[in-house]
């Protein structure tokens, strides 16, 4: 691209004048050393110039230069009074602008890369009647590193006299060229002979960027199966130094045993019979070549079921290493402890006296302490291996259970019972006197007693009247019940008589009979019969209306009373004294007069 301004003649004489009357003088141009910018960014250099006397850009001529080398420079651009210039051809035609201000020219390349633009930029300046100058910057570029990567062996390595690799660390895709250091438990790692030996080998891509590579080679230990290594990445950046670190790794180092142990895993604490025991057995060392034996059983652990008191005993472990041609053996004790089954004196179902004292014993041995606790109907009636009862009652009665324990092994428990009996004469639970009331014919009374044997129980009245009679009664242990069924018809007094061969006990009912009162007859009538009553007067007074209408009938007819006068009616009838009704026959109009006495009379005796 070339600019190019009219010139009159008369200022291009004006030029020549001057260049002929001024004296040559030179331009200073002050210029970085370096300027460093990160791959694929613009980058600007500057170019700063002063003159003595003339500072004017009529008769000034500027050029920018890239070198490669001493003897390999190449013009990128130029310009004078008349026009600019970026010249064709180059790495930069189409990636370089120069802005030109007074006493500075900058140049900036864009989209930096690397092949081509890390080399040196010289800027020319030349001034008619100053003379001219020169300088010179040096572009860096950099290129941030990949995160960086970091690989252990994957086979263990051995304890010996001899350096192996035993990881590997790589970064990829920087520039400048990646720095690695290695770290043991965060303490660096150097070349130590026959100790530690660091290999690194350097990458060069066609792009210019490195890739960095290091194997850590070392004499490895028994302390090493516990160590942590990684690697750091250094590497620059403009104006600055930047790390990165790998994760951290460990390896497996194989090494021989020098101690053994053997120990009961499980149960923890003190083992009972019927226990599951399990023995495991480890060695200090980590060697693929070693072998546990525990009790002619291969296998770095034993498991035993249902132990007893015959596994009790010393039990050993045995391990080899044949490639370090290492042999160890170790034992430990082991005591199954047992509790055996309760035994208590007297044995079985005892039976005692009412009123006398009673004592039993519990025990069971054990290859630990006990304690002995006895227990009627879930709590607790005495601790010891003695149990005393003073003056035993039917409430003493029942099943006893001994408990023996190990308080030492949780659940180790064993447990025996006894059933005492207490026989003597019966004992009422009933009151001595009750009385009842009742209304009804029937009543049915019930008699708690208790006694062992079963009682013999009479149901009788005070006037010497036996009700029942009967050694049949329900009821549990030395608990019964009787009932009797009682007609009563009076006041009367029942009692219920216990007795065995021990004694007898008794309760007496008073039973008070209330009779029910007995309706008046009037109040059955006007209870009972208020509705035949009224159904009686509806009836009459039916039959009255209707015998009121046959008799106006007959009126009208004039058949029961004489019109005409000629006879008196009532002298006829208290002359032959008799009532008579007048019957009509639906065939013949003759009426029939019939008399109280029955006897047929005909019309015209009326």
């Amino acid at each position: 691209m070339a600019v190019r301004d009219a010139a009159s003649p008369l200022l291009l004489g004006l030029l020549c004048l001057l260049h002929t009357w001024g004296a040559r003088a030179a331009v200073e141009v002050n210029m970085e050393d370096k300027v460093e910018v990160l791959l694929g960014d613009p980058a600007q250099i500057t170019c700063m110039f002063k003159s003595d006397d003339f500072g004017g850009s009529g008769g000034m001529t500027i050029e920018w230069h890239y070198v490669k080398s001493s003897k390999d420079s190449q013009r990128i651009y130029s310009q004078d009074s008349l026009q600019s210039t970026v010249e064709k051809n180059t790495p930069y035609s189409d990636r370089i602008t120069v802005n030109t201000t007074a006493g500075e020219v900058v140049l900036t390349i864009r989209d930096v890369q690397l092949k081509d633009d890390e080399v040196a930029f010289n800027c020319f300046v030349k001034i008619i009647g100053e003379g001219s100058g020169e300088g010179g910057t040096k572009l860096k570029v950099f290129k941030t590193p990949e995160d960086p990567t970091i690989q252990g062996v994957e086979q263990g390595i051995s304890v010996s006299d001899e350096v192996t690799k035993i990881a590997s660390c790589e970064v990829k895709n920087g520039h400048p060229k990646p720095k690695i250091t290695w770290y043991r438990d965060k303490m660096p790692l150097h070349n130590i002979p026959d100790v530690v030996k660091l290999d690194h080998s350097v990458t060069t891509q066609s792009s210019g960027l490195y890739s960095v590579n290091s194997d850590l080679n070392m004499k490895v230990e028994k302390k090493d199966k516990d160590a942590v290594f990684y690697c750091e990445v250094t590497f620059l950046v403009p104006g600055a130094e930047k790390m990165l670190e790998t994760k951290s790794i460990n390896i497996t180092v194989f090494y021989p045993p020098t101690t053994v142990n053997l120990w009961v895993e499980s149960p923890k604490g003190k083992i009972k019979e019927g226990d599951t025991v399990e023995f495991l057995c480890a060695s200090d060392g980590n060697s693929e070549s070693q072998f546990f034996i525990i009790e002619n059983n291969e296998g770095p652990s034993l498991k035993m079921e249902n132990v007893t008191r015959e596994n009790s005993g010393v039990f050993h472990c045995t391990v080899e290493d044949y490639e370090n041609y290492v042999r160890l053996s170790t034992n430990t004790t082991v005591l199954v402890n047992y509790l055996d089954e309760v035994v208590i004196k007297p044995t079985g179902s005892v039976s005692v006296d009412w009123k006398k004292e009673f004592s039993a014993t519990c025990n069971a041995l054990s290859s630990l302490s006990t304690t002995t606790t006895w227990f009627k109907n879930g709590k607790e009636v005495e601790k010891g291996h003695h149990l005393n009862l003073k003056a035993v009652t039917y409430d003493t009665a029942g099943t006893y259970v001994c408990v023996v324990t190990v308080p030492e092994i949780q659940a180790m428990q064993a447990n025996a019972s006894l059933q005492l009996t207490v026989q003597g004469p019966p004992e009422m639970i009933e009151k001595q006197l009750n009385e009842k009331e009742t209304n009804e014919r029937e009543l049915e009374l019930t008699c708690h007693v208790r006694s062992y044997p079963t009682p013999n129980i009479i149901w009788g009245t005070t006037n010497g009247k036996i009700i029942s009679s009967s050694n049949h009664m329900t009821g549990v242990g030395a608990k019964s019940v009787a009932k009797v069924q009682v007609n009563i018809t009076s006041n009367t007094t029942v009692f219920c008589n216990a007795s065995n061969e021990f004694g007898k006990d008794s309760v007496t009912y008073v039973i008070r009979f209330i009779k029910a009162e007995t309706p008046k007859p009037q109040e059955k009538v006007q209870k009972g019969s208020y509705g035949v009553v009224i159904a009686v007067i509806i009836i009459c007074i039916l039959l009255l209306a209707i015998l009121g209408s046959v008799l106006y009938f007959l009126y009208k007819k004039g058949k029961i009373c004489n019109r005409s006068g000629k006879k008196d009616f009532t002298k006829e009838k208290s002359s032959k004294d008799k009532i008579v009704v007048e019957m009509k026959s639906d065939n013949t109009e003759e009426a029939i007069l019939l008399g109280v006495n029955g006897e047929k009379q005909l019309p015209n005796d009326q």
